[in-house]
């Protein structure tokens, strides 16, 4: 790889990484507002329908500009692949947030996903493009999961307000979302980028559904401003541009370096969530949220170059066709 080459490379990760930070580290507040205005599964379900069949135009656009078909040849594996990645990416994770977060502080919710951050590493560590820790890495996941003790400590306003199946669904949505992440880092496809990711969430949202008509949530929609403002937001920046920027991520960098997003996330929804919904920020939770920068420097902490342009190498040899 030439020198402007890893230039460009390095932008691209800078800026996925920025994007995945700052936006996912918002939506805990947004879909806090959400689902305590609109029914959760339904708003989660039409959320991702409609991110879905917005991202597949905009990607059927810039092949037909290519000069490829419209319709592309999905194979049956192809389509297994994408209703797996659909059902933990997507069902499994988004349906248990929305479900939690109608009963715990938004806060709390994106702290939880902080396990993520140390599921993704070690189940990274299997399948076809298993990457070690380092021992440097692996200080810096302790150093964030002593972070979110500080921040989740017994007495803190934030663990207070913790009811127990609330937290444990949010937490089995976590372990989902780190199985959807390495199963795409694993697998291999035809379709490009943003027509996989499309598919992915298109296939979540059928899932979604599901509860959504179990629980009869059709009849209970309304038409409210802020639940729609809040729907628009997760809709578009969240599922269409913040997605396909953490698929780009999931096959070009290490699963170690792609879960320090669980570390920051919960950082920045600490402070939205005492500013805007005016949820409980003290002391421990102000020094918790520094040691989990600093665990995340850790993790992300550049190699000699020599290092770094062996690790680029490899991921452009190791990422499949979509990326």
């Amino acid at each position: 790889m030439n020198d402007t080459a890893a230039a460009s490379r390095r932008t691209k990760v800078l800026l996925s990484f920025a994007i995945v930070y700052l936006v996912w580290g918002s939506t805990y507040v947004v879909t806090k507002i959400g689902v305590d205005r609109l029914p959760p599964f339904l708003f989660a379900a039409v959320r991702f329908l409609i991110g879905g069949a917005l991202l597949w135009f905009v990607a059927r656009l810039i092949a037909r500009r290519r000069g490829l078909p419209w319709m592309p040849a999905i194979s049956r594996d192809e389509w297994r692949v994408l209703m797996i990645v659909g059902f933990f990416s997507v069902f499994v994770s988004n349906g248990a947030a929305v479900w939690g977060l109608q009963y715990i502080p938004s806060n709390l919710a994106a702290l939880l996903n902080v396990t993520s951050s140390f599921w993704i590493p070690i189940l990274g560590m299997f399948g076809a493009r298993a990457h070690g820790i380092s021992p440097r890495v692996a200080v810096g996941l302790v150093t964030g999961f002593a972070g979110t003790l500080l921040i989740v400590w017994p007495g803190s306003e934030t663990a207070a307000s913790a009811l127990a199946w609330p937290t444990l669904v949010v937490l089995i949505g976590c372990f989902g979302w780190s199985l959807g992440t390495i199963y795409i880092r694993n697998s291999s496809t035809s379709l490009d980028l943003m027509t996989f990711t499309a598919l992915q969430m298109l296939c979540g949202g059928v899932f979604l559904l599901v509860p959504a008509g179990l629980a009869g949530e059709v009849t209970q929609w309304t038409w409210d401003a802020g639940g729609l403002w809040a729907l628009a937001y997760m809709t578009i920046v969240s599922s269409c541009i913040t997605y396909t920027a953490y698929a780009w991520l999931s096959v070009n960098v290490s699963p170690s370096q792609l879960s320090t997003y669980a570390f920051v996330n919960p950082a920045i929804a600490l402070l939205l969530g005492w500013w805007v919904l005016e949820e409980g920020l003290g002391p421990l939770q102000l020094l918790g949220t520094v040691v989990i920068l600093g665990g995340t420097l850790l993790v992300n902490w550049p190699r000699t170059p020599a290092a770094n342009a062996n690790r680029l190498n490899n991921a452009e040899r190791e990422a499949p066709p979509a990326a």
